[in-house]
């Protein structure tokens, strides 16, 4: 116990910021959210262009699926030696490491020659978007006093709604202009504006602290996240007949390398040398948040990967179109944001979460009816209204988690957030592929037409997501407005 006790001791002087640098704190929360837009921002754009790409460099959809789950899957690896990095380094050092190399994959990919090349470039930008959420977490639940925290969370709803809102839109126009890589050049110029910007105004808000790095947990965070990502995208190739080894093998390495990590990370966690400090699980309200955010992350990123391969393979219709068909509702989510977050700080998650929750398991359950005849409006009206949903669904569920935890546990709070999001991301693109191309091949096989074939892969896809959903609604339901965390409660966790 003697270990901890200066590190908590020292937590009253991270706070006196809040009242001597206000107009500091402003600015730099303002710098995080401008690039963390930016990075947000390129997630989104792909989403548009998997089709078109598909078509362009000749690569079938479970190829095509690795631009965004090797996104999603560098992130979730990256996360957890955040919490570390945190700790270690202060705010504008990491925030310089963080958008450098955002830049750096962003011009890969821009120079890429073809999908190879493409995906490493992508890993390179998920490396500098991976340290860029949770250094924003981190900085706004430092400074941030627990009575504004809902508005605040709200600016960060924003961030993640308005990007998604606008990325699709913007890919949509360039593809329809230009060639695909003009959406990596375009972008480059922006992520160097936030680069200079940053390095110039972003000032250390936070105070440095020795932490050990756990190189066994490295590994093993590695190979689990990724045998469980890696599993369920193989499952999308089908059978595979000649392969070096079975198509469930990844998921039970992933799986026992999962549950040997969180085995050490218990262990380590009482010498207070954890990669990732489970103790931010004893907060029963955390637990539950993040079991929420999980099954929203897995029904909105199936959702995104499939409505343009939908829209634009069953409808018929092209990528500006699909664009300008995603904008309204992403728009309406950004919008939501900051009133979401003030009648957070007002009546607490519950009356938000549970209709946000109900409107996204509605919509998931009536996309499992769409086909070639649907109606362009009613894909617009549905994705309005999930749209909604999760507005109401995100803020609560961030704000809540975090403000859970004591402040000691905030980077490794914010840190299993961002590896629990992407990992549940990652696994739900990789899961609604898998079955959509599983339940297509067998329908062509047995002399379904094409796109039909097709349509029936996606409302299987949408079954799974509307089932997933129901599990959202049931955790939702115990979520709870978190009480105030002071900072001298150190010792409880142990």
């Amino acid at each position: 116990m003697t270990t901890d006790a200066p590190a908590l001791d020292a937590m009253p002087d991270q706070t006196a910021p809040v009242l001597d640098n206000a107009a500091r704190n402003r600015l730099v929360i303002a710098l995080l959210l401008g690039s963390t837009f930016v990075v947000f921002l390129n997630e989104t754009m792909m989403s548009v262009a998997i089709p078109h790409l598909m078509d362009d460099l000749g690569v079938l959809p479970n190829v095509a699926q690795w631009l965004t789950t090797a996104f999603l899957l560098t992130m979730a690896i990256v996360i957890p030696i955040t919490g570390f990095l945190l700790q270690r380094l202060n705010t504008r050092p990491i925030f310089m490491l963080a958008m450098s190399v955002f830049t750096i994959g962003t011009l890969i990919c821009a120079a890429s020659p073809g999908i190879e090349l493409l995906i490493f470039g992508r890993v390179i930008q998920a490396v500098g978007t991976a340290i860029m959420m949770p250094l924003l977490m981190t900085t706004v639940m430092t400074l941030v006093p627990p009575e504004s925290r809902g508005k605040t969370m709200g600016n960060i709803s924003i961030v993640i709604s308005v990007a998604p809102a606008i990325g699709p839109t913007i890919g949509g126009f360039i593809l329809n202009v230009l060639e695909w890589r003009w959406m990596f050049i375009i972008m480059l110029p922006i992520s160097i504006l936030a680069l200079v910007l940053g390095s110039l105004r972003i000032q250390n808000v936070t105070t440095p602290r020795y932490a050990p790095l756990d190189l066994l947990s490295v590994l093993l965070s590695v190979i689990g996240f990724g045998g469980l990502v890696y599993g369920l995208s193989s499952l999308g190739e089908g059978s595979a007949e000649g392969a070096a080894f079975p198509i469930w093998l990844p998921l039970v390495v992933g799986l026992v390398a999962m549950a040997v990590f969180i085995w050490r990370q218990i262990g380590l966690s009482q010498q207070g040398k954890a990669l990732l400090d489970l103790r931010t699980f004893l907060s029963r309200n955390y637990t539950v948040s993040v079991l929420t955010m999980a099954c929203a992350m897995m029904a909105l990123f199936g959702t995104v990967i499939l409505l343009p391969i939908y829209t634009q393979n069953v409808l018929g219709i092209d990528t500006l179109q699909t664009g300008l068909l995603l904008l309204p509702g992403g728009l309406l989510m950004g919008l939501l944001a900051p009133t979401v977050g003030r009648l957070f700080d007002k009546y607490g998650p519950t009356p938000l979460l549970v209709p946000g929750t109900i409107l996204v398991s509605i919509v998931l359950w009536a996309l499992t009816r769409v086909d070639q005849h649907t109606s362009i409006w009613a894909i617009l009206a549905g994705h309005i209204v999930i749209s909604i949903g999760l507005a109401l669904t995100f803020t609560p569920l961030f704000t809540a988690a975090m403000g859970s935890l004591r402040m000691d546990l905030y980077s490794h709070g914010s840190a299993i957030l961002g590896s629990v999001q992407q990992v549940a991301g990652a696994a739900g693109i990789a899961l609604f592929v898998a079955l959509m191309t599983l339940r297509a091949a067998s329908l062509t096989a047995a002399g379904t037409e094409p796109v039909s074939a097709l349509a029936g892969g996606i409302q299987l896809a949408f079954l799974v997501g509307a089932v997933i959903s129901l599990l959202a609604i049931g955790a939702a339901i115990m979520v709870r407005k978190p009480e105030a965390q002071p900072g001298g409660m150190g010792g409880h966790g142990h």
